[in-house]
């Protein structure tokens, strides 16, 4: 057995949180790219220049949903190259990230639809504009399992944080309504990380605490390391709505607080580290 396949959760602790998470869903507000939105209504006349660049570096990010995606079928793969056991973990996790990425899709459809129906860009000029951005690669050196949720966990938080402050400052209604089925959808899948990232805790204890400890150290959110001017753009949109991954930073520590019923000495070091990351960047 591999020490990947040994520090992966007991099946049955993937699939309660798989469960969860789609009981959760089950009650959730459903909508669909198609229909949610008056499109007819759209306007990027009525944004900022800011606002205008903001749409645009949310789309490319949520548009690399395919790279992203495979990081997770590729570290958890559901075919003959595990083992039986590795393979029934793989299977439960599946059935979360294929709704994930359906989901996460739409995400980058409805902000694609908003570009075009708004006047922004026609819709070829928006799949262009996409082409290249997606064919790059995005990789994270990750090899212990809990680092792919920890990593998640923050960037499915600092996302919906970014799209409700930029909601609020949104000049076009149309795409406020945009923004708030985004942050809803990434309040939830940030809840099933933060599900997962705690099963680790209670099931591998202080074992987990230095791969997540090395998931903040290295942080960088999706497409940092490929897109060209990715920190320029993001310095940018930060003067239109805050933006700053590290505002996920307190909810990851709520996390480990709330994972085990006695905090360790290593744990304290770990939340303490991540708060220190926190202030830092702030």
């Amino acid at each position: 057995m591999s020490s990947f396949e040994a520090s992966v959760l007991p099946a049955q602790d993937m699939a309660s949180a798989v469960g969860r998470y789609f009981a959760g869903a089950a009650h959730a507000r459903t909508w669909h790219v198609e229909t949610a939105m008056d499109w007819a209504a759209a306007d990027a006349g009525r944004l900022t220049e800011g606002q205008r660049s903001a749409v645009e570096f949310i789309t490319i990010i949520e548009d690399h949903l395919p790279g992203y995606f495979a990081l997770y079928t590729e570290n958890f793969p559901v075919d003959g190259s595990v083992g039986p056991g590795l393979y029934v973990h793989n299977r439960e996790l599946y059935h979360f990230t294929v709704r994930w990425a359906a989901e996460e899709d739409s995400h980058a459809r409805a902000l694609a639809r908003y570009q075009s129906a708004s006047g922004l860009r026609d819709e070829d000029a928006v799949r262009q504009a996409l082409a290249g951005p997606g064919q790059g690669r995005f990789d994270l050196p990750f090899d212990h399992p809990v680092q792919f949720f920890a990593y998640a966990l923050v960037q499915e938080k600092a996302t919906q944080i970014y799209y409700q402050q930029l909601r609020a400052v949104a000049g076009d209604p149309v795409l406020g309504e945009v923004l708030t089925h985004l942050s809803r959808d990434e309040a939830r899948h940030f809840t099933f990380m933060a599900d997962v990232v705690a099963a680790y805790l209670r099931v591998h204890g202080d074992a987990v605490l230095d791969p997540i400890r090395a998931v903040i150290a290295e942080f960088r959110m999706p497409l940092a390391g490929t897109l060209r001017g990715y920190w320029r753009w993001a310095l940018k949109i930060a003067d239109t709505a805050r933006y700053d991954h590290t505002d996920a930073y307190e909810h990851l520590i709520k996390v480990l607080n709330r994972a085990v019923d006695a905090r360790s000495d290593r744990l304290g070091e770990l939340i303490a580290f991540i708060g220190s990351c926190r202030t830092l960047s702030a």
